[in-house]
């Protein structure tokens, strides 16, 4: 039986795959932005509005100031991703991220407060988790699918494990102290696991995507032939895909997750417990959250190398619909696990979707800067909930209304998703550059 040090080596070969060792890192990753999440932040609300003696809706404006600024530098993280590749922009995001997480222990007021929410919705949020699910879509073409899905729910178990594994240390030791461990650890997890572990993609080592396959041919040394190792494609730039309606299509069901998700999962521990639930018991809803969006994510990853993507679209949306419904009745036991459950599968779906489908219909080559843009209106979207809600439950005392009303939102991009027609399976050939065998390239 061979060790793991000799699997690992072969696997760096060129007759070898390193894809699988990919999903494992960036698998870790993304459980590593947990902090920069809302359900990270989360467990601070309380704690901040009692220390700095500001309302609700006044942490819920920084958050959302916090997060819009901080979206607004995606876009162009998503270039540094494509230009310096997957290891370097990860080795510093890892870094600032975990300096910021330190950082935001010597806040003492809103304004503060607000330039901290800047730096981890920016990096951790956004740029970790999306140089992360990117450097995964690189090593895989056929199970792209599986491969995104996986990674996507580990992530997802360690996301939503931020606040079980925090709440006690916070609640012994108070959210400063509590900020300077999470940035150590991020520094201890993301910097090692970059500069050791990652690869920007299979040509580095003389690898292609998926794998070998019986039918690849190789020299006399045994090591793929050239054909197989450039295998030429076709990509859209990113002005070529925002011309795409589909690409909207994906880009809204995102954002719209994002907002209701985030509005929910901010003010979670005040709406389950106005519904009768103790607050440890708040807290520990995330676990079916877990479960079930682990569940929903490995599905939908398998589903999407096998069927349509928008099927899966309206999947989420209804789903995201009927968890809002439920919230406005949700009671202790059983009821608050299926809230739960409903909840974390919606946001696992769509998030599954997303990384397989824009790789899968307007190619790699510009990738970083296709999905920094989608990253951006995610966490663009993400920072306005928070704050609607607060003013509603501020105003009414319940959160109903705003369940209420958004659910309508997601009913109507299903109807959009039944209708939308898909680019084809390749992306298209547009005018412009051209390839060494005369295809037209962006």
């Amino acid at each position: 039986m061979k060790s793991p040090l000799a699997i690992h080596r072969e696997s760096l070969e060129p007759g070898g795959f390193y894809g699988w060792h990919m999903v494992v890192y960036a698998s870790i990753a993304l459980a590593a932005t947990g902090p920069g999440q809302t359900v990270g932040v989360s467990l601070f609300i309380d704690p901040l509005i009692a220390d700095l003696g500001v309302s609700r809706s006044s942490i819920s404006t920084a958050y959302m100031l916090g997060t819009l600024a901080g979206a607004f530098a995606l876009p162009w993280i998503g270039r540094g991703i494509d230009r310096f590749g997957i290891r370097r922009s990860m080795l510093v995001i890892g870094f600032a991220f975990g300096g910021i997480l330190m950082a935001m222990s010597l806040i003492n007021d809103i304004v503060g407060l607000t330039a901290g929410f800047v730096g981890i919705r920016m990096a951790g949020q956004g740029a970790l988790g999306l140089v992360a699910t990117t450097s995964v879509a690189m090593w895989f073409s056929r199970r792209r699918g599986l491969a995104t899905g996986i990674v996507s729910a580990i992530g997802a178990i360690g996301i939503s494990s931020t606040p079980l594994i925090l709440e006690g240390y916070l609640l012994q030791h108070g959210w400063r102290t509590a900020w300077v461990v999470e940035g150590l650890a991020i520094w201890v997890i993301v910097l090692p696991l970059a500069f050791f572990g990652i690869r920007n993609k299979p040509s580095d080592l003389k690898q292609r995507p998926d794998g070998p396959t019986p039918k690849q041919h190789r020299d006399t040394h045994g090591a793929p032939t050239a054909q197989f190792l450039h295998e030429p494609h076709v990509s859209y730039t990113r002005a070529q895909t925002l011309r795409e309606p589909y690409f909207w299509l994906i880009a809204s069901a995102v954002a719209l997750s994002g907002l209701l998700t985030t509005a929910v999962s901010f003010h979670q521990i005040s709406l389950l417990t106005s519904r009768g639930l103790t607050a440890a018991q708040a807290a520990a809803n995330f676990i079916p959250q877990t479960v079930a969006g682990l569940a929903a994510t490995l599905i939908t990853g398998y589903l999407m190398d096998r069927f349509a993507g928008r099927w899966m679209i309206v999947g989420s949306m209804l789903t995201l619909a009927g968890a809002l419904w439920w919230g406005t009745h949700v009671s202790p036991g059983i009821s608050a696990i299926a809230f739960g459950a409903m909840l974390g599968s919606a946001g696992s779906m769509i998030r599954a979707v997303e990384a397989a489908a824009l790789p899968r219909y307007f190619g790699l080559q510009y990738i970083g800067s296709i999905r920094g843009l989608v990253a951006a209106i995610s966490v663009g979207g993400t920072a306005c909930g928070p704050l609607l809600f607060a003013t509603v439950f501020e105003s009414t005392g319940t959160y109903n209304p705003a369940l209420y009303i958004s659910m309508f939102a997601p009913l109507a991009l299903c109807g959009w998703a039944v209708f939308a027609r898909e680019p084809g399976s390749r992306p298209k050939q547009h005018e412009g550059t051209s390839t060494k065998d005369g295809a037209s390239r962006p």
